[in-house]
């Protein structure tokens, strides 16, 4: 791989030897642990750097001896998969006072450790700076008792602090998505997934507690993906008479014929007066006026525990992988920093701005500054508040605005998950612009034979969950049938279109573009949200249904290396889907820990799969009993799965075995995934807002007219932002004879895979994150997670 950028090669610059880094982790475990200690431990000793584990937190830094022990390439093998933290994390009250952190000094200098990464979350963050603040005064103190040498206080003059938070509550300004998020997610959505099926059965209504007892982020996100229907939270308490409220919404959805209620409640939840609310308060609540049969779950450490999400995987390695180079760049003067995602970019924010933001949070709330609480929590919270509420409450008919605009919504190319939830989204947004809302069965081809009709509030209820498409979906393209599906937008009346799919949404928008020409029925706002499990659009860096197609791939990878166990040395090769699209290899190869992935968009040859082989089998000879391949199904026409399964069959003779294994539709089936979920959800909402307002712009003398090449978009998140763009312009960006953008992000974590997997290849951090400051990490319209 030609590298031309001066930044790129890191390790002739940002040299790593000599230096000895550190990782621990610390306060409560987090799912993706792990990996980041993983990541800091390979991509440190791939610099050259001596790198050590500090098992048990500070407890380990404090007692010293054997809780400091140098990591090795092999230590932190077959770890990826495993939840919590391998390393052990433990509360000290020793380090908080000045003589604890006076031990742990002295223990850090004797092995000439001054970086430390610290996974943990603001309390642990802070004990960290306020060592790094104190750390010279340490020093000279060691000198004084005769502990160290006096030129260990020259060589060892300041100690670097890069931090990353680990706490499933996602409770920490500044950062996106915390370490362990996604994961707990995933648990509270498996619970509730399961709980509806009995729920249903019994006509019952379910108070699940779950975790955050100072943010209500995991509530808020596990009520939006499963269409709760009352959530309450610490940051925005309902206002006085919530209960007589909150049981009428409970007695109507009943009454329109739904058999079950689920409430969820965050283990801080409030009401204005700062009055804890149980969920035992709130089931006693329902009984007695509603009569309702009712029980309570309460999750608790379940939501701690269980394998990592792929999110966190990915999140957790590239986290860690960033620690080290700002590690490696840090200076004197440098404040010690918190390593984060933003979008999909890696930012470097300042600690201790990050520290007092999420200390000024709870400061609001406990002066009952709830709104100012929000705000502070950051955009993408504000932004699933402002969603739930828009889709969770139907206002009464007397207050929709009436708008006299019809539109349809369709699902068009192959399901993904999350499809449903985007159609749920969009209907209800709609309606409560006041729009009529119609629901077009089969794509493209069931509009042209009039499969339209006008979709309610409550028949969306219940959709978010469901994978697969439920309006049903096809392929097929509008250009042969542009007359038909005119006379249908003209006998329906239809105002604008909502379309949501792959590459072939993209198609046929361009083929509705250029018949505006000859039917003005065309003229009409018109906008897609990218759906596919390839993640092969254009102008949009992720899709909906590619991250459950991920966590699909990464769970079967983790169970057929299980497989394996006990067993001699074994190499996998394994085919995913995506077209020429290389995403899902990739990306999974990094969640999964693969050794190789290939893919279209980087060509090899023969001279590629030999040294591949050369390299798996000098590591199976030395530490790993388990090897992994992954290979996207049209990464090349002659080598074929069947040709590398054959191989490295051959060429592993005497050193291992090998098993292939074809993962198909099963990539595309199953429930959408909590990131999924709420992607479909907020990008869809945001669609349907865009629609709206397009409506309102093109309507003149009595009917709508929009031709210009902005009336027609796709709505895609770039690098930190959901922004609409004209599908015109993605025709410049986009590979039509193999359906892929020209351009593709997640190209730049290929080094990445490859380096953990042990390889030497040149990494590039030209686009590695700059210290920012936390007022301005979060760019206007943004929605950083964009899904969560």
């Amino acid at each position: 791989m030609a590298q031309t950028d001066t930044k790129k090669i890191f390790f002739e610059n940002l040299s790593g030897a000599g230096k000895a880094i550190a990782v621990l982790t610390s306060g409560g475990d987090a799912q993706g642990m792990n990996a980041a200690v993983r990541a800091v431990v390979r991509m440190g000793l791939y610099v050259g750097a001596k790198v050590y584990f500090i098992r048990e937190g500070y407890q380990g830094m404090v007692d010293g001896g054997e809780n400091i022990k140098e990591a090795t390439w092999e230590s932190v093998s077959s770890m990826l998969q495993v939840g919590g933290t391998v390393i052990g994390s433990a509360r000290c009250k020793e380090f908080r006072s000045h003589e604890g952190r006076l031990k742990a000094a002295l223990n850090l200098v004797k092995l000439g450790i001054t970086n430390l990464c610290v996974i943990g979350g603001d309390g642990s963050l802070t004990g960290a700076n306020l060592f790094r603040e104190e750390w010279s005064g340490l020093l000279t103190e060691l000198v004084e008792q005769g502990s160290i040498e006096p030129q260990s206080v020259q060589t060892y003059s300041a100690l670097h602090i890069v931090g990353m938070v680990g706490s499933i509550d996602n409770d920490f300004c500044g950062t996106d998505m915390t370490i362990g998020t996604d994961s707990a997610l995933h648990r509270i959505i498996e619970v509730v997934d399961a709980i509806m099926t009995t729920a249903q059965s019994h006509q019952r209504t379910f108070v699940l507690e779950v975790m955050g007892r100072h943010c209500g982020y995991l509530a808020l996100v596990s009520a939006l993906a499963c269409g709760a229907d009352w959530v309450l939270i610490p940051e925005m308490p309902p206002d006085d008479g919530w209960e007589e409220k909150m049981c009428e919404k409970l007695s109507a959805n009943r009454a329109g014929m739904k058999r079950l209620n689920i409430i969820i409640v965050a283990e801080g939840a409030i009401d204005a007066n700062n009055k804890p609310i149980t969920t035992d308060f709130i089931k006693d609540l329902v009984v007695k006026r509603l009569g309702f049969d009712t029980r309570v779950t309460i999750l608790g450490h379940v939501q701690r525990g269980g394998t990592p999400s792929a999110f966190d995987r990915i999140l957790a390695s590239r986290m860690g992988v960033e620690a080290v180079l700002a590690l490696l760049e840090t200076t004197a003067n440098t404040p010690a920093c918190v390593v984060s995602l933003c979008g999909n970019q890696s930012v470097r924010l300042p600690l201790l701005e990050c520290v007092e933001m999420t200390q000024e949070v709870q400061k609001a709330m406990d002066e009952k500054k709830f709104e100012e609480a929000v705000k502070l929590r950051g955009r993408s919270f504000q932004n699933n508040l402002k969603t739930y509420k828009l889709l969770a409450h139907r206002k009464p008919e007397s207050e929709l605005p009436h708008s006299n605009f019809n539109v349809a919504v369709l699902n068009v190319g192959a399901p993904a998950a999350g499809m449903n939830a985007a159609v749920r989204s969009a209907v209800r947004v709609g309606i409560s612009e006041g729009h009529k809302m119609f629901a077009v069965s089969d794509g493209f081809e069931g509009f042209y034979k009039g499969q339209i009709k006008e979709i309610k509030w409550a028949d969306v209820g219940g959709w978010t969950g469901q994978g697969g498409s439920l309006l049903g979906t096809k392929r097929t393209l509008p250009a042969k049938h542009v007359g038909k599906i005119a006379e249908q937008m003209r006998t329906h009346n239809i105002n604008a279109l909502l379309v949501i799919g792959g590459f072939e949404a993209i198609l046929s928008l361009l083929e509705l573009l250029t018949a505006r020409e000859k039917y003005e029925e065309f003229c009409v706002p018109m906008v897609m949200v990218p759906a596919t499990v390839s993640n092969n659009v254009s102008g949009s860096d992720l899709s909906i249904g590619a991250d459950t197609a991920l966590n699909a791939i990464t769970t079967t990878c983790d169970r057929i290396k299980q497989s394996a166990s006990g067993t001699k040395r074994r190499v996998f090769i394994i085919e995913t889907m995506g077209g020429y699209c290389g995403y899902l290899a990739t990306v999974a190869g990094l969640a999964a820990g693969a050794d190789a992935a290939y893919i279209y968009e980087e060509p090899f040859d023969i001279r590629d799969l030999q040294a591949n082989v050369e390299h798996l089998t000098e590591k199976m000879k030395t530490s790993i009993q388990r090897g992994l391949v992954l290979r996207n199904e049209n990464c090349n026409d002659n080598y074929t799965t069947d040709f590398i399964y054959q191989l490295y069959t051959e060429e592993g003779k005497g050193v291992f075995d090998c098993r292939k294994n074809v993962l198909g539709h099963m990539q595309q089936g199953g429930a959408p995934s909590p990131f999924d979920r709420n992607f479909g959800t907020k990008i869809s909402a945001k669609a349907m807002q865009w629609v709206s307002k397009k409506l309102l712009e093109t309507f003149r003398q009595g009917r709508v007219f929009a031709n210009s090449e902005d009336s027609c978009c796709l709505l895609g998140m770039r690098r930190r932002a959901l922004i609409f763009q004209p599908v015109v312009q993605l025709k410049e960006r986009t590979d039509f004879v193999h359906r892929i953008p020209k351009e593709q992000w997640w190209l730049k974590l290929r080094p990445l895979m490859k380096i953990l997997a042990k390889y030497k290849t040149s990494y590039d951090v030209s686009d590695s994150g700059q210290l920012e400051h936390v007022v301005h990490s979060i760019p206007r319209d943004s929605d950083a997670s964009v899904a969560m």
